[in-house]
């Protein structure tokens, strides 16, 4: 049995609570809060035993095997790090860190106390999105992708409002990007690799709200992904709805998917040659042969990384080194800590050339002003 506590008291950690009751061999121990009425109130309501009011008290416990941190993203590093410290796994709600600098210093203190360090990203381990990747030979060689997600965030009314929220603040690394674009780019990374080069350009809320924000901050974005012989672009905002579906081109065919962050349909159009037919200015296409693929559905899709976690604990727990323990069908903890380092570097070079900062790209050592060519591989 994995005995799993929380950080946070959120929405994402009441649906990861849920989720836990379809993984077989984990349990809810607790909830940490600062305020105690919170963490006890919230323990009770989800079935817990043990509230916490403390990092050290909840680091610390014989209770707890494993912690799943569902805090503001600026908070992971220290988080991680003080539970890694009293011998616990970690899970952490993406992204990761605020930054590659932070996230490789959490999972070198994992590597170093033998614990997993895995970060909560759901569609690599959901078999609906690895349906997608199972689909793509089919369309041959792949020329473009588009993955986009937008969704209109009520958080922004309160910025609209001149109210401070944590999901527009430099201070708490968050923004479009780090909350909902992370969503794109992690599938690039594992769908097609790191890029060679990218560009980034984003919308920036008004200056006037830079005293809310702690500074420039992005409410929605794009970024062009280059690669040998293909394109990306990755779609972005929290500012408006985004209604169109992502979308990967080949030669043989295009994939057209609904909801990269929690794939729900797919569909297939093949090229057919005998049907070729030319226009009146002489380009040459051929009619599509379209049909739809099946994908699994699943009510609450946290399910697979909680069910991937406790698997690659179990197998840490019977000897394996935790890097190289199987987490899940889709990999092992080394793979997902790659794509998230890889991950997080190409989010750190679009922040930079949009101009958004955080405390934490701050405080690196002797850190470069700018990146070098290999700012983008582990």
């Amino acid at each position: 049995m994995i005995r799993i506590a929380t950080i946070g008291t959120s929405g994402i950690t009441a649906c990861m609570i849920d989720a836990l009751s379809n993984v077989e061999g984990a349990a809810f121990v607790g909830t940490l809060s600062r305020d105690r009425q919170r963490a006890a109130a919230f323990t009770s309501e989800h079935g817990g035993t043990t509230p916490f009011t403390s990092l050290d008290e909840l680091a610390a416990s014989d209770e707890v095997d494993a912690v799943y941190i569902g805090s503001p993203n600026a908070l992971h590093h220290d988080q991680a790090l003080a539970c890694i410290a009293g011998g616990k796994h970690v899970i952490v709600e993406k992204p990761f860190c605020a930054n590659r600098r932070e996230a490789a210093e959490v999972f070198e203190a994992a590597r170093d106390a033998g614990v997993v360090a895995l970060e909560a990203m759901r569609p690599l381990h959901d078999p609906a999105f690895h349906a997608i990747k199972d689909a793509l030979p089919q369309i041959g060689a792949i020329r473009r992708a588009t993955l986009r997600f937008g969704k209109y965030s009520s958080r922004y009314d309160e910025i609209l409002a001149g109210r401070h929220t944590n999901i527009f603040d430099c201070a708490m690394a968050s923004g479009s990007l780090m909350d909902i674009g992370v969503y794109c780019v992690e599938p690039l990374i594992e769908l097609f690799g790191a890029p060679e080069r990218v560009l980034a350009s984003a919308a920036l809320l008004d200056e006037a709200t830079h005293d809310l924000t702690n500074g420039p901050i992005d409410g929605s974005g794009v970024i062009l992904a280059s690669y040998p012989n293909m394109t990306a672009v990755l779609a972005h905002s929290k500012t408006t709805n985004d209604l169109s579906d992502s979308q990967i081109e080949g030669e043989l065919g295009t994939l057209t998917v609904h909801g990269i962050s929690a794939p729900s349909s797919m569909h297939i159009d093949l090229r057919s040659d005998a049907a070729r037919q030319t226009d009146s200015v002489g380009y040459s296409s051929a009619q599509t042969i379209g049909r739809d693929i099946d994908l699994p559905a699943f009510e609450n899709t946290m399910q697979h990384e909680l069910s991937d976690f406790a698997e690659a604990v179990e197998h840490v727990r019977t000897g394996c080194v935790c890097t190289e323990a199987p987490c899940g069908p889709f990999g092992t903890v080394a793979h997902f800590r790659d794509i998230t380092l890889s991950s997080l570097a190409l989010m750190d070079e679009a922040r930079r050339q949009t101009g958004v900062s955080f405390p934490a790209d701050r405080t690196a050592p002797d850190a470069p002003d700018v990146p070098s060519v290999e700012w983008l591989h582990v």
